[in-house]
């Protein structure tokens, strides 16, 4: 299987913060620890080892232990959970929230960037062991964002009312959705894999937690991947001293807002906007902010109010109804679990270098910030076609008229660029100005204006040509164009429109097993996979 690699800040996709951090550009050294090298590791695993304490490893496994109960999963999965006991085992996490049958193509490639990270720090580092984690973000509640999957250009969407957290949700329903699927996956073998997959998934569990959590274990479990969901009382206990501070203090507020005028002031954008209090009040069907105003918390949007007594009382007996936002859900990670990497995209990362002082603050380490390996998928009836027009994958990374500009040059049998022109007459102007510099200046500047209107008239007979061009070789540009929205869904990256089954369904198995033996985490470039 011909693969390419493509250098992230070549491929246009990719934001200057996520090309200054992969160039290790000096601006942004201050909010990052360790960046992603094998070598740097060391000295994370030293920073973990002497602040993880041996309760927390206890609590942490004992509660994977319970979420695991109902769940028939691998003997290395097993293994690994119960490795969290010792000191010298240590995770490497990434996050995603629980789309419809793990909605587009990149949930693969960050499950796959922890497996094979754990698999490469292991040969590295052989007296510790290293556990990939998938971080379910059971408490997220925006419902639009994940209740779709796309598929062969049809949205498969799950309509329903929602409310509260999304991984509490029924399942309810999703019989609908899998009779639109039976049809859609067809009777192939791999067409029956699918829709069997999302029926055990959706149809046999309850709640969208145990769905999504036997789903990636399915999918996963032979590499030990450990799925672990936050939304956890025991777990969140170990989280109340930083949620106090949070409610006191408004400590993140201060020190985040501080980090991102740095930042801005640096060139760089603001991801998340930091809240005075960065904590949700959860219960069942409501997941809301909690304001404090006039010397009382309120819930927003409800009746809920707390004395100031009341909701530390409220935080102590009952954890798991206080739910970490976006920027506070880091540090409760990195909290309850013995981390080393977090694994994301380049949106994710750039909110984590808001928190840098932030962690500091509460005496937590940072943990090295890996960019997830992206990837194209291209059919192989999509590659014959690209050869027989001799077009290379990575003239597809450009912008579409670009592209159609490009190949109209290299195709047109008439030359599209009238530079040998613009040299003649800038030529013959130099003996005009010659005559210029024995006269009056206002004759050099009559001069230089017609220099201009003459050069700009040859640009605009350029574009007319290009243009002339362009309409003789429509057909040719039709089927270009084509094969570029087909592989670019919307001028968007593949990976985060595609969901994994329309490539599954024609090449099985076989896809996730290129994927995990060709995608190397730390290389930290972009992957073509012509398949």
């Amino acid at each position: 299987m011909p693969k390419i690699k493509i250098p992230y800040q070549k491929t246009g996709y990719f934001t200057k913060t996520m090309c200054d951090y992969l160039s290790q550009d000096t601006t942004l050294s201050d909010f990052y620890g360790n960046f992603p090298t094998l070598e740097n590791f060391k000295n994370q695993i030293n920073l973990k080892k002497v602040s993880f304490s041996s309760e927390m490893r206890q609590v942490l496994n004992k509660q994977l232990n319970v979420q695991y109960s109902t769940t028939k999963t691998s003997k290395t999965t097993l293994e690994n959970i119960n490795s969290l006991l010792a000191k010298t085992t240590f995770t490497v996490t990434t996050g995603h929230q629980l789309n419809l049958f793990t909605g587009p193509l990149y949930f693969l490639y960050k499950i796959f960037s922890v497996i094979n990270l754990s698999e490469e720090l292991k040969k590295a580092y052989p007296e510790n062991h290293f556990v990939p984690i998938y971080w379910m973000a059971t408490e997220d509640h925006d419902f639009d964002e994940i209740n779709y999957f796309n598929f062969k250009d049809k949205k498969i969407a799950w309509n329903r009312e929602d409310g509260g957290a999304v991984g509490e949700l029924s399942t309810e329903g999703l019989d609908k959705v899998l009779e639109i699927l039976i049809k859609e996956f067809g009777q192939s073998e791999n067409g029956k894999k699918l829709s069997q997959l999302f029926e055990e998934a959706y149809i046999n569990h309850k709640t969208l937690t145990e769905a999504t959590r036997y789903l990636g274990n399915e999918l996963f479990k032979e590499y030990g991947l450990v799925i672990v969901d936050g939304n956890d009382a025991q777990l969140k206990k170990a989280f109340i001293p930083y949620a106090e501070k949070e409610l006191a203090e408004n400590l993140s507020f201060k020190k985040v807002t501080e980090t991102t005028n740095r930042l801005i002031a640096a060139g760089y954008g603001e991801q998340v906007y930091p809240r005075e209090i960065n904590l949700f009040y959860l219960k069942e069907g409501l997941r809301e902010r909690i304001v404090e105003f006039e010397g009382e918390f309120q819930i927003v949007d409800t009746d809920i109010k707390f004395s100031k007594d009341q909701i530390f009382n409220e935080l102590q007996n009952y954890p798991e109804r206080f739910s970490p936002n976006a920027l506070l859900r880091p540090l409760y990670q990195e909290v309850i679990l013995p981390n080393l990497c977090y694994t994301g995209g380049g949106g994710e990362l750039a909110y984590w270098f808001q928190l840098k002082d932030y962690f500091k603050s509460v005496d937590v380490p940072f943990p090295v910030l890996l960019l997830r390996n992206s990837a194209l998928l291209i059919p192989s009836k999509v590659s014959e076609k690209l050869q027989k027009m001799d077009v290379k994958i990575v003239e597809l990374f450009k912008k579409q008229h670009q592209l159609q500009t490009d190949f109209t040059k290299k195709i047109s049998k008439i030359k599209i660029d009238f530079t040998t022109q613009r040299e003649h007459l800038k030529q013959q102007f130099e003996s005009m100005y010659d005559v210029a510099e024995k006269t009056d200046a206002s004759f050099r500047g009559a001069v230089e204006a017609q220099e201009t209107k003459q050069l700009k008239g040859l640009d605009n007979l350029e574009k007319r040509l290009l243009k002339a061009q362009k309409r003789k070789l429509v057909d040719q540009l039709g089927r270009l164009t084509a094969l570029q929205d087909e592989l670019f869904p919307k001028q968007s990256l593949q990976e985060r429109n595609t969901n994994f089954s329309q490539f599954y369904l024609e090449y099985g198995g076989s896809l996730l097993n290129t994927l995990k033996d060709d995608l190397k985490p730390l290389a930290l470039e972009f992957s073509v996979f012509e398949l």
